[in-house]
């Protein structure tokens, strides 16, 4: 299952060292949910190199204000703390996949 990350976990979750996705969404969001189940199925397939996880950007603003999230959803990619992809819209499966792997 997917991370919830939130504006305080993050930087603990920076510090571990892993390669770090956040799924940026909101519940209103209809691409949010349709992405939701690849985030889940690569949280899980992932889960022992990377931490993936989900903000909800109407609970975590400071969050989405530090990365300038303006639209959902967006998917970053963090290595090292700092931002090395990123994904806006929906996409297929792969695509979210094949940028995980550049980070890896």
């Amino acid at each position: 299952m997917a991370l919830a990350i939130t504006d305080s976990n993050f930087e603990e979750l920076v510090a571990s060292g892993k390669p770090l996705v956040i799924d940026f969404w909101a519940t209103w969001c209809g691409p949010c949910k349709k992405i939701g189940p690849y985030i889940e199925e690569l949280a899980e397939e992932y889960k022992d190199s990377a931490i993936i996880g989900k903000c909800d950007v109407e609970e975590n603003d400071d969050l989405a204000m530090r990365f300038g999230i303006r639209n959902v959803p967006t998917v970053l990619y963090i290595k090292n703390g700092e931002v090395i992809e990123k994904q806006v819209g929906a996409a297929t499966k792969d695509v979210f996949e094949n940028k995980l792997k550049e980070i890896l």
